[in-house]
């Protein structure tokens, strides 16, 4: 064998060293990682928190049940608000608490509040006038929730047992709670809410999406 033919050979059985990437490609794959799998598993977290606190029922003994406003037609409750008006009606009866907060002021066109109408429907089962505060402020359950903590914090109440159907109560409890009220959540598990399999998982999916938003969106609406 030449010499030439042996270099050759020698460099052929050589390992052949791996060429490195570039630093900042390696860390620019490491972060874009991190960011897709944060993006994946926060909502599925969430999508099960709220899966999950839909199926809690707390009853503990509290200043107040809070029943988060509905739809109102001139004053009838709509299927949502009656069942969980009704639901309300239960918990009262039950003596989880000795009033009952009704929530929810006007939508473009209403000539009565949600809070109004879910106060009179309360008074019609049977619960006492006293016995019934109607907030009627809030279009939406943030608005809703931050005029109930001022309602609260006049009374000097501290608790409450939130009302809602069951996929709006993890969203409905945080609020509770960043507005002053030690907050328990007890669904409704009958009605329009719960009525088939896609309207669980179109409500789920809609409230994960809420949920996203108002903590890291939604919190500064409150403070105006």
């Amino acid at each position: 064998m030449t010499p030439v033919e042996q270099d050759e050979d020698e460099r052929e059985r050589a390992p052949r060293r791996r060429r490195r990437r570039p630093r900042f490609l390696v860390w620019t794959g490491r972060v874009l990682f991190v960011v897709i799998s944060v993006c994946v598993l926060t909502p599925l977290v969430v999508g099960w928190r709220v899966w999950y606190e839909a199926r809690q029922d707390h009853r503990p003994k509290s200043d107040a049940i809070i029943v988060l406003g509905a739809a109102q037609y001139d004053g009838k409750p709509s299927p949502y608000l009656e069942f969980r008006l009704r639901h309300a009606f239960e918990l009262y009866e039950d003596g989880v608490a000795p009033r009952i907060v009704t929530v929810g002021g006007k939508q473009t066109g209403d000539r009565v509040t949600e809070a109004a109408a879910g106060r009179d429907f309360l008074i019609g089962l049977g619960v006492p006038g006293d016995d019934v505060v109607a907030v009627e402020r809030g279009r939406d359950t943030l608005q809703s929730m931050v005029a109930v903590g001022e309602e609260y914090k006049e009374n000097g109440w501290k608790s409450g047992v939130v009302v809602t159907d069951p996929w709006h109560s993890l969203r409905s409890k945080k609020m509770a709670s960043e507005n002053g009220i030690k907050a328990a959540s007890s669904p409704t598990r009958s009605g329009p809410s719960v009525l088939s399999r896609d309207t669980q998982l179109h409500s789920i999916v809609r409230e994960t999406g809420g949920y996203l938003y108002y903590v890291l969106l939604g919190r500064s609406r409150a403070k105006t």
